[in-house]
């Protein structure tokens, strides 16, 4: 997708010549030169920001006006109110896996400058289900987010500050004045010395309040559950198991088809530490793919960006690939699987000796060797964006599920609400069998192109249809291989007071004749009864939740 960057600036300073310099200095630092591509955003209002004031004046910021929720905090917050303190505005959206990445960075900051900085979230939604302050509240659980957000559903701090692309940060002066504004990830270093600078120069003013600031987020919790946002499932017929990744708990959690507890690899503490099941750690684990003997189980780690592998007769955990940092670099080299970066890997497929990777953070599908432990990209050029063409020609975005028939490997692409079909044997053209576009989305059955998903991060095949987790849209769905219809299998609007049968379902896995459902947001596994449309829920015994933090 198209770079694109925009950065706002004082227009003059009067005071000290430390303030100069330091205008000087974010206009140096507040410029993208990461090459992320952002997500541009689509025109949403007609609404134009306030005039620009006096060229003899720095510029106040815009006050948080127009949310229609806040969350992590008693009240709405106000610039005027925060006066003394740093303030960083990060523009955002729940789906962007660029903001996604944003977030670990903003947490380095507010531990950094826990005394001098704030960081308020600012969710301007692309997505309808986005604008929803229950869809928020759940994705703050879910990325640990704990600093004050604002649900800006009307987009009116957004045209108020002139944001255009996800995500956006803007930082603001302890008295108040918009100093500067970048999109784009990876700007952690930027923003350090930004606010270093700031730092000192308003300890010199006596206009720096280092007093910490505590925000109340207990009550925007869920009560504790055996399992907490699991993003993935893999049903295993042969060895009667079901393996889940509890994904916000960073653990893999082992389960017999009753439901009973088998295992359980990771402590429940992020981190990248491997050795045995009670010591291991990961960080966001999501998709997974068992090896064909049934001993081995390959976990996408997706915020430690690497692969994992688990002996399950050992009880051990160890890195198959990745460094354990993110890559933001080349997307078309390969290289030996532990000396090559990974980018949020998503979903797994096991084809043989080849391990296919769903690379959500490069928008790529690619390949892992595991005879000769080789990393490639496989499709996909790495720009953000629906095109079908040759394998290395086409676009992907943010690519999430993967499932196969043998022939094809079929993608769930969420960004661009798609279902993409791409061949196996590395020649032919990635395919297109529904989505059209980054802002084309919605809930049409119908045949092809006409049909509508939301956001649909889950994929699994059976008996010559893609069962599709419409994430956004709370329902399964169904493309038939032969005719293109796409059709509501099961989900959608209930009469008030009902229960729905899906809560953003994210993960899908067919075992024998049953549809294993990773439904997220309700913190569960459901079970589908393929020929039947009978729905239950797993019956968990034997885990006990993980110990939130305080």
């Amino acid at each position: 997708m198209p770079l694109s960057d925009r950065s706002r600036f004082l227009k003059s300073w009067v005071a000290p010549l430390c303030l100069v310099l330091l205008a000087a200095f974010i206009v140096a630092i507040l410029v993208n030169r990461s090459g992320t591509p952002v997500m541009v955003a689509q025109p949403k209002s007609k609404e134009k920001a306030p005039p620009p004031n006096k060229a003899d004046a720095p510029e106040p910021a815009p006050e948080l006006e127009g949310g229609t929720a806040w969350f992590n905090c008693a009240a709405p917050l106000k610039i005027k109110d925060l006066k003394g303190k740093i303030i960083l505005l990060d523009f955002w959206t729940l789906c962007c896996i660029n903001c996604i990445h944003t977030l670990p960075d903003l947490h380095k900051l507010e531990k950094k400058y826990a005394n001098e900085l704030v960081v308020i979230g600012v969710h301007s939604a692309k997505f309808e289900n986005e604008r929803n302050s229950e869809s928020i509240r759940k994705a703050l659980l879910r990325y640990e987010i704990h600093h004050p957000v604002v649900n800006d559903a009307d987009m009116k701090i957004w045209n108020a500050y002139q944001a255009n692309s996800w995500p956006t940060l803007a930082l603001i002066d302890p008295e108040g004045n918009l100093l500067g504004m970048t999109s784009g990830e990876g700007k952690l270093p930027l923003l350090e010395g930004a606010i270093e600078k700031l730092i000192k120069i308003h300890r010199e003013k006596k206009t720096l309040d280092e007093k910490p600031i505590r925000f109340d987020t207990a009550k925007f919790r869920d009560k504790p559950t055996p399992l907490y946002f699991p993003g993935k499932v893999l049903g295993d017929e042969k060895g009667k198991r079901v393996f889940v990744a509890d994904s916000t708990h960073h653990r893999i959690v082992i389960l017999g088809e009753d439901g009973k507890k088998i295992d359980i690899a990771g402590t429940g503490i992020p981190g990248k530490t491997s050795g045995a099941f009670e010591k291991a750690q990961f960080d966001d684990p999501q998709g997974m793919a068992l090896s064909p003997d049934g001993n081995t189980l390959y976990v996408a780690d997706r915020r430690n960006h690497l692969l994992r592998s688990l002996d399950l007769k050992a009880r051990t955990v160890k890195i198959l690939a990745g460094t354990g940092e993110q890559d933001r670099g080349d997307r078309g080299e390969g290289g030996p699987a532990l000396e090559r970066g990974l980018n949020s890997p998503w979903a797994l497929h096991l084809d043989g000796d080849r391990l296919f990777i769903a690379m959500a953070g490069h928008h790529q599908i690619w390949t892992l060797n595991l005879k000769d432990q080789m990393l490639e990209p496989y499709a996909g050029d790495g720009r953000e964006n629906i095109k079908d063409g040759p394998l290395f020609a086409a676009r992907f975005a943010q690519p999430s599920g993967l499932a196969s028939d043998g022939k094809y490997l079929y993608v769930a692409d969420p960004e661009v609400s798609a279902i993409r079909r791409v061949p196996m044997n590395g020649k032919g053209r990635v395919e297109t069998l529904v989505g059209e576009g980054l802002f084309e989305f919605g809930d049409i059955d119908g045949l092809g192109k006409e049909a509508r998903l939301q956001h649909a991060i889950g994929v699994a095949y059976y008996n010559g249809s893609v069962y599709v987790a419409d994430t956004y849209n709370n329902k399964i769905k169904t493309i038939n291989l032969k005719t293109g219809d796409v059709r509501t299998f099961l989900g959608g609007n209930l009469k008030k007071g009902e229960e729905p049968l899906f809560n953003e379902p994210a993960g899908l896995s067919v075992s024998g004749d049953k549809l294993y459902v990773a439904d997220t947001n309700a913190h569960r596994v459901r079970i589908v009864d393929l020929a039947t449309k009978a729905v239950t829920t797993l019956d968990i015994k034997g885990v006990e939740p993980v110990a939130l933090p305080k």
